[in-house]
Parts: structure tokens; sequence; C-alpha cells
């Protein structure tokens, strides 16, 4: 855990078992959107000559931020997964089987990773906080 040093609170050198936890639910949901992605656009139910599969390249960019625990990387992704969250709430209502299931599974990744964020942002400023107080 030496890579997550630097990030978190000068006075803590080791993230918290709940921070690690949601850095992890986070980082695993992400990979899996990821892959979702790829799968869904190329082999299981591929839309036109699977160029939206080139939807699949932004979340690459956090998943470096979350691997070192960068709180700046946890906050903008918690904004950024919406879009996934609306593109698969929209495709979950208007495509038939296979896509729909998969639209559906893009939606519920999306909301993992926004809750897993969301935590992982509270537990560090409250960490933060409790670390200025003392």
């Amino acid at each position: 855990m030496s890579e997550a040093s630097p990030s978190l609170s000068s006075s803590r050198s080791q993230a918290s078992a709940r921070e690690t936890l949601s850095r992890n639910l986070a980082l695993g949901a992400l990979c899996a959107m990821f892959v979702l992605c790829l799968l869904w656009e190329l082999w299981l139910a591929p839309t036109g000559s699977g160029t939206l599969a080139i939807k699949a390249l932004p979340l690459l960019a956090p998943m470096l931020g979350l691997w070192r625990y960068r709180l700046y990387t946890f906050r903008w992704l918690s904004l950024m997964v919406w879009l996934y969250f609306m593109e698969g709430a929209v495709r979950a209502t208007s495509e038939k089987a296979p896509g729909a299931w998969l639209a559906a599974l893009e939606v519920l990744l999306s909301v993992v990773i926004f809750v897993a964020c969301a935590m992982h942002v509270k537990l560090r400023l409250n960490a933060a906080k409790a670390a200025r107080a003392a």
C-alpha cells in the first residue's frame, strides 16, 4: 500500500479498511464496465460496425487514479459515470434483448461506481477533518 501514501492525508500513511473497500469496489466496477462496453459493442450485441466500442476508452483514464487513491479522480469519476447511466437507461428502455439486458447491467455498474466513489470521498474528507481536529 506504499503507493497510496503520498495521496492520503499527511497524518496517515495507510488507507482505512473502508477506504480500501470503497476503492476496490469502484475499481472493480469500473473494470467490469470497461469490459462490458467492449464486449457489448464488439461481440454480444454490436450496433452498426462496432464503432460504439470507442465509448469504453474514457473509462481507461480514471483507472490509474483510482489505483493510486487520487481523491480528485474519485470526484470527477462520480460525475462522469452519469453519462454511462443515461446511455444505459435509454438503451435499456429502447432496445430489444440482449441489448436491453446489457444496458441494464451498465446502469447497475454505473450506480455501483457512483456509490463507491461517493463513499470514498466522504470517508476521506471525514478522516481529514478528524485529523485537523486532533
